[in-house]
């Protein structure tokens, strides 16, 4: 019997409820006040002389839960994450996320490689071990496996552009209460890796349009370049991201991962995993277009606007599907992460998702 892995893993089922503190005051007046922005009549994005209104997809990229992230990512400095949600909103579209970056047109730097190897980049859900106490629910994350080595393509926009096609694939591939993905980065192989330029871009683009999605970056096999790469911008990232860089870890003895749902080869997990590009790529595809399509459907129940939880619209139990009371109105438990400490931070404190251009 074949056991061997061809297509993502779907997200698994299992899932816990985990008692929350409830929002302070202050932190439902932060949230509050974004809302208020970006909802105000006549609103349209700084900077742009046409076409200015908010688009159906940049509403529903404008969650509840965004809007904290961006908040959390500005040490809860409410003009600041606003400066930065329009920023990537700007990004979003002048990148070409909503039209130009489909699978038709990202799909060659996929099949480059046939059928014969695993891919530099592949997405899959990975189970991760840790209870996070700050989600509504203890779920599966996502993770985001990479090659860099069996990149055999030349041109770096589109190695840039596939890269950040598949981070939102990763968040297509998060199930209800899920944020963060998880980076697992395998240098094993000698082979022509990305330049340093596309390596700081893509870092770039992680820090400053994707804040608070990096669970963890887990690196193995680390070459000397590499490894003198990594600590020459350490200083530039954020000190917050770089405890989260693990290297040369055990995934599966550290507990960071379950081995029913991490790869085989190089990660020491029961999956194995083999790269056929006829049969994981329209898959992924699929799969991935389906979640989006249900939870477009369900938003557009829910009200179609800026500011619905994620947890709504991604319930699909049949017959549950309920809008959560604004943030003004009685909640019985909190919704959205929590960062106590922050809080209690000096004013003048840095913000733990610095924009910093390091392209």
């Amino acid at each position: 019997m074949d056991t061997k892995v061809y297509a993502p893993l779907p997200p698994p089922g299992e899932k816990e409820l985990i008692s929350l503190p409830e929002l302070k005051p202050e932190q439902v007046n932060m949230q509050e006040k974004i809302q208020g922005h970006f909802t105000k009549d006549g609103y349209t994005l700084p900077g742009v002389e046409s076409g200015g209104e908010l688009m159906e997809e940049e509403k529903f990229w404008l969650s509840y839960e965004c809007q904290f992230r961006y908040l959390r990512a500005t040490k809860w400095k409410v003009d600041d994450a606003i400066k930065r949600l329009e920023s990537t909103l700007k990004w979003r579209r002048e990148f070409g996320l909503y039209a130009h970056i489909t699978p038709e047109y990202i799909e060659p730097e996929v099949s480059y490689c046939g059928t014969k190897i695993f891919r530099s980049n592949m997405c899959s859900v990975g189970c991760d071990r840790q209870r996070n106490t700050i989600r509504l629910r203890h779920i599966w994350k996502t993770g985001f496996y990479m090659i860099p080595s069996r990149q055999n393509t030349t041109e770096a926009t589109r190695q840039i552009e596939f890269a950040v096609w598949m981070l939102e694939r990763c968040i297509d591939l998060m199930d209800e209460g899920v944020e963060s993905l998880d980076l697992l980065i395998n240098f094993a192989d000698k082979a022509k890796n990305p330049s340093m330029s596309t390596s700081r871009t893509v870092l770039s683009i992680l820090q400053n349009h994707y804040p608070e999605r990096l669970g963890k970056a887990l690196v193995i096999n680390v070459p000397y370049l590499v490894n003198m790469f990594f600590k020459i911008i350490t200083p530039f990232i954020d000190p917050v991201t770089v405890q989260k860089l693990k290297f040369n870890p055990n995934v599966v003895k550290d507990k960071i991962f379950v081995e029913d749902q991490v790869m085989k080869d190089f990660w020491g997990g029961n999956q194995d995993f083999e790269y056929d590009h006829a049969k994981y790529w329209p898959a992924l595809v699929q799969l991935c277009q389906t979640r989006k399509a249900a939870w477009m459907e369900n938003w557009k129940e829910l009200g179609g606007t800026i500011g619905i939880h994620e947890s709504d619209y991604k319930n699909t139990t049949e017959g549950t599907l309920e809008k959560t009371p604004t943030v003004s109105e009685p909640v019985e438990e909190a919704i959205d992460d929590i960062d106590e400490a922050s809080l209690e931070e000096e004013e003048g404190a840095p913000a733990s998702e610095e924009v910093v251009d390091i392209a």
